[in-house]
């Protein structure tokens, strides 16, 4: 039974959830046939994700976004044995399933379907649901792609609205919904510096370029702009200024969901209102750990405590 803390209230957003169906293999071989050495279907999606991690550290987890109607019962089954309330909007449809193939030198090859198509009145339904959490919840996790059928202007909207109403929105996504949800000024978002790289149109070859995008966020109103550097660790801009963590280097299992786990951590230390130092070393801890294992979640938080104390923090004047 995971025991939740009444006090520490989140909601997280799926608006496309997946059925992740991940392998392991020695080497993938493209174009012919491979055999692979372990597999999983798992409920899976960004918020999803970050639902699992929240409430297995104890939070009080509500999830909703657009679930399929046809394929759900994994998904009723991991928000009930988790304590997880579930406001999901039903639609009709298959939920995607998402394809992860996990090779033993750590890459992990991504086949990821579009999912299903929603209508108008789906999308009604889930903002009238969204609108009604917000009346009892202040901090809610965005996280993912879109449905088709949902607009990046509707997700644009929807994050202005929360902001404005004095919520604290954790955003992470990809592509145009990214671009999108940045312009709403959300309270943080997460991308890594890929999706950086995207956002300004250019890659980014250094540190300094890095940090010189993620500020011209933080100006447009990100108020947390949080780079994922993977096994180079995380870089976290605020009002404060820079701060950078370093992890031990970890043997890597799979790299699936860490990005969904760096932003667990995050949230679960804003919901306890830790300083800036211990929430950075805390959140990338949690997202070594998850590097370690295939599938996401926490089975032993004694573990993270005992990374999260060899985890460098360095408070960054000039870059």
């Amino acid at each position: 039974m995971i025991m939740t803390n009444k006090t520490l209230k989140v909601v997280t957003v799926t608006l496309n959830p997946a059925l992740d169906l991940t392998g392991s293999i020695n080497t993938l071989n493209t174009g012919t046939v491979n055999v692979l050495d372990t597999g999983s279907l798992h409920p899976a999606g960004k918020g999803i994700n970050v639902a699992k991690v929240l409430a297995e550290l104890g939070a009080n987890v509500t999830v909703t976004g657009l679930l399929g109607a046809n394929n759900e019962q994994s998904f009723v089954k991991l928000f009930a044995s988790l304590n997880i309330k579930d406001h999901f909007i039903r639609v009709d449809g298959d939920n995607r399933i998402n394809v992860k193939i996990v090779e033993k030198s750590g890459q992990v090859s991504d086949l990821n379907f579009p999912g299903m198509n929603v209508s108008e009145d789906d999308i009604e339904r889930f903002e009238k649901q969204l609108f009604l959490l917000a009346e009892t919840h202040d901090v809610f996790v965005i996280a993912g792609s879109l449905a088709k059928g949902i607009s990046t202007a509707q997700l644009k909207n929807w994050i202005e609205i929360l902001q404005k109403s004095g919520k604290k929105v954790f955003f992470d996504s990809s592509n145009a919904a990214l671009s999108a949800g940045i312009a709403a000024g959300p309270y943080l978002i997460k991308p890594n510096d890929e999706e950086l790289s995207e956002i300004v149109g250019k890659h980014l070859n250094s540190t300094q370029e890095i940090t010189k995008a993620a500020e011209e966020l933080h100006h447009q109103g990100c108020q947390n702009v949080v780079i994922s550097l993977g096994e180079k660790g995380v870089l976290w801009l605020d009002q404060s200024g820079w701060m950078q963590s370093t992890p031990q280097k970890m043997q890597i299992v799979s790299t699936v969901g860490a990005g969904d786990t760096l932003v667990a951590g995050l949230c679960w230390a804003v919901l306890n209102q830790w300083d800036k130092a211990q929430a950075l070393s805390f959140a990338t801890a949690l997202a070594a750990f998850a590097v370690t294992q295939i599938g996401v979640g926490v089975d032993d938080i004694q573990k993270v405590q005992q990374m999260q104390k060899n985890i460098q923090i360095t408070t960054l004047t000039t870059i």
